[in-house]
Parts: C-alpha cells; sequence; structure tokens
C-alpha cells in the first residue's frame, strides 16, 4: 500500500502511524515545510510556501497562508503523480491549509483529515481570560481563521479530532461528521516507577521523596496558566519552605498575544512578583529531552497543568500515565478527562489561593494519594493508550479507508436524510 502524510511539522500527531505502516513494508510519503528525515522507510519532501503578498488585509492572512501552504503542497504531489505515485491513502493535518488542494491531483484517492480546532470568539480562549481581553475587531478576525479550516472539511474524506470537547467547537452539521479519535500516549515510555532521581542543570539533585511541583508547557504564556501558576506559587512557598518548582518550557508564545512591555511572559511574573519568590527553589530548565522530561514527572510530588478553553496537551496525558498527582483546571478540555477526587484534582483556572491549597496538601500528603495516582493511569491505559486502544483503532480507520471508496464529508452531509448511509467510515 502507498501512503502519503502531510503536515508542516511532520511527523507530529503521525509519528506512530506512519512508523509502522512503514516497519511493515508500506511505501510512505512525508510532505511537511522541514522535511527531515524521522524514519529510514519514510520517504521525506519538503515544500517551502511562497512569502505573503504585500497588503494583505488581516483577517484573511491565515486563509492567505493556507492558500500559499496548499499550493505548495499541491505541486510537490503534482510532481509525485508525474513520477507514477498514487497514494492509497493520503493523511493530512488541516491546520494550516497543506490539504487544500490534494484532491484536486489526486480526485480518486481518499483523504483523511485531522483537525484540531475550530476557533470560536464566545465561550472559547479569546474571551476566556480577563487579564486579557479580546479586542473589538477579534470576533471578525476569527471568522477569518475558520475560511481553510471550512475548506478542508469540505475536501476531506473522512476526519478526526483528538477529543469530544474538540469536537464541540465545530459546528452541528459538521462536528457530526468528525470521529474522535485520539493519536495516543505511548504508556510504556511513560509509566510510574516506585523511586526515581534527577539531576538539574543548576546542580541540584531531587528525587521522588522530595516535595517536587512541576509545571510544563511548550511555551510558558497565559494560554497554559503560567501566570496563575507563579502567583500560586508565591503563596506555596509562604506555606511550604521546602517545597521545590521545576518548570519546564520556552520563553516564546505559541497561542495568544505577546507581552506588554516586557520581552517575555517569565520577565514579566518574575517582576510582578519581585520580593515574593524564593527563586533558589524555582528551577527553569527550557525544554527538556523526552527521556529527562520523563524522569521529571517521576520525581514529581504534584503536577499542574491549568488552560484555557483550548486544545488539550500532550503533557496532562503523559503526567497521568505516569501517575502524577494532577492538579488541573477546571476548563472544558481537561474536565473530559479528569474526574476531581477520583484520577486529579480540579480548581478553578483563576483562583490562585485554591490552586496554592491543592499543592501544599498534595506535596504533603503524598503518600495518600497513591489511589488518585493510580486512576490517573489507569484513565491513560483504558481510553488513551497508544499500543492498545488508539494505534490498532487509528490504523484500522486507515486500512478501511485505504481499501474502500466513499463520498467525501460535504457529499455525505448532503444526502443524509434520502438514506441510511453511515456518516463516517
Amino acid at each position: 500500500m502507498r501512503y502519503l502524510f502531510l503536515h508542516q511539522n511532520f511527523p507530529g500527531q503521525f509519528l506512530h502511524t506512519s512508523s509502522i505502516l512503514a516497519d511493515r513494508g508500506n511505501e510512505v510519503v512525508a510532505v511537511s515545510q522541514r522535511g527531515r528525515r524521522v524514519h529510514p522507510r519514510i520517504k521525506s519532501l519538503q515544500y517551502k510556501s511562497p512569502p505573503p503578498e504585500p497588503g494583505i488585509h488581516p483577517f484573511v492572512r491565515t486563509f492567505e497562508a493556507a492558500v500559499r501552504n496548499g499550493e505548495a503542497v499541491a505541486e510537490i504531489c503534482s510532481e509525485l503523480k508525474k513520477n507514477g505515485l498514487v497514494p492509497d491513502l493520503v493523511v493530512g493535518h488541516t491546520g494550516w491549509g497543506e490539504t487544500l488542494f490534494i484532491k484536486d491531483v489526486w480526485p480518486g484517492t481518499p483523504l483523511l483529515g485531522y483537525f484540531e480546532y475550530y476557533y470560536r470568539y464566545a465561550s472559547s480562549d479569546v474571551t476566556f481570560d480577563p487579564e486579557f481581553p479580546p479586542t473589538a475587531r477579534d470576533p471578525w478576525r476569527i471568522r477569518g481563521m475558520n475560511a481553510p479550516i471550512q475548506l478542508a472539511l469540505e475536501a476531506a474524506d473522512v476526519g478526526v479530532t483528538p477529543t469530544e470537547w474538540q469536537r464541540s467547537l465545530f459546528p452541528p452539521s459538521q462536528g457530526g461528521d468528525l470521529q474522535v479519535l485520539h493519536e495516543g500516549i505511548d504508556a510504556e515510555a511513560a509509566q510510574p516507577v516506585d523511586y526515581s532521581e534527577i539531576a538539574l542543570g543548576s546542580g541540584i539533585r531531587l528525587t521522588s521523596g522530595d516535595p517536587v511541583i512541576t509545571f510544563s508547557a511548550r511555551n510558558l504564556e497565559p494560554y497554559r496558566g503560567f501566570h496563575v501558576f507563579m502567583r500560586a506559587l508565591a503563596r506555596l512557598q509562604q506555606r511550604n519552605p521546602d517545597a521545590q518548582a521545576v518548570i519546564v518550557g520556552s520563553d516564546g508564545v505559541s497561542y495568544g498575544r505577546r507581552p506588554t512591555g516586557y520581552a517575555t511572559y517569565r520577565d514579566q511574573m518574575l517582576t510582578e512578583l519581585r520580593g515574593q519568590l524564593d527563586l533558589s527553589r524555582i528551577h527553569f530548565t527550557g525544554p527538556l529531552p523526552y527521556r529527562q522530561y520523563i524522569n521529571l514527572l517521576q520525581v514529581s510530588s504534584a503536577h499542574v497543568y491549568l488552560t484555557y478553553p483550548f486544545v488539550l496537551s500532550w503533557s496532562l496525558l503523559e503526567a497521568m500515565a505516569i501517575g502524577c498527582v494532577i492538579i488541573g483546571s477546571r476548563t472544558g478540555p481537561v474536565e473530559e478527562v479528569i474526574e476531581d477526587g477520583h484520577n486529579g484534582l480540579l480548581v478553578d483556572f483563576f483562583d490562585v489561593e485554591a490552586l496554592a491549597r491543592q499543592l501544599d496538601y498534595a506535596v504533603r500528603y503524598r503518600s495518600s494519594l497513591r489511589e488518585l495516582r493510580r486512576q490517573a493511569r489507569q484513565t491513560i491505559l483504558d481510553r488513551y493508550d497508544l499500543r492498545r486502544v488508539c494505534l490498532p483503532a487509528q490504523l484500522k480507520l486507515y486500512d478501511k479507508m485505504a481499501t474502500r471508496t466513499r463520498p467525501p464529508i460535504h457529499q455525505r452531509r448532503a444526502t443524509r436524510g434520502r438514506d441510511n448511509a453511515e456518516s463516517t467510515i
């Protein structure tokens, strides 16, 4: 069989599926902006998006960028077609436009679209945090951001999204056509141990017997509650003179606006909390290699995961797989996974005092929270385990799509009610 994967930052969510398909002897090709080789049997090609045209209206910049990406990918795919490649299945992340014109290159090839997010203004990340209020023009800008997603929905034969909460963001006429299928967590790589220790770059060594608070995000920013965590940390340090905090992440901005008047949100919070923090007990590591990161979570007494109503991070599920005591925000994406008091602890996103109290409780009474830890891991094993749950489901879907011809989503939607055909494979 022949498989083509499209992802701006391949492999992304397709790491395990693309690798196992290649291991099984299938022909696998990947197109991305990086073009990096991630598997000896996967042919990786790089596309370069043309520069943006000057004078583009700000509300259509996302759409224009998606079209440029889609055009560049379609040109590469057209060359592949000339050289004889006809994939049995194309799998693509739809967030950056790579899938937009694939059906014009291979009309008869099934297209599986990975739909990560549908932007909303009300009851969403944009209006969630009063500390960073939206502008009057944000509703108009957000509508423009959904334009390429709408076209990707029309093009896809089948669409998947990783969580029920993320599916709920899509309009009812479209969300019902998306299957919830998480890419999975490697619960063998991320698992609890009886004892662990880690040496940090600062020279300090921490063990699983120490009161260690962990916090991680790709970037330390408000979308992942960094500002709330730092304020709670100041209060925790007043309560608990022994607690150590290890903070993993870069100083850039993945989501939302950049800080005003400061180079980074870390600078902003350290300035705001000057004199309230014992910096000798706070360790900023930057990004960590995966194995070292897992090692850190195995040391953790309590792991904090806060998020706006937004895409759920792998980091939360990895921490649960390890059996961390999770203290999470009572927001939709987290509540889908964590039941307060059963497999984790929930606090209001903005309640700094409640977060500090829960952190103090978790580090002081770690030994009494074994059942909470066990249930956290069990949740991953039951619902998100890569090898037993998610990967088999993904490969089953791939096989069905590659061997059966189905009408695309928009055609199935149009015929719904006239017949009893299934809405998805």
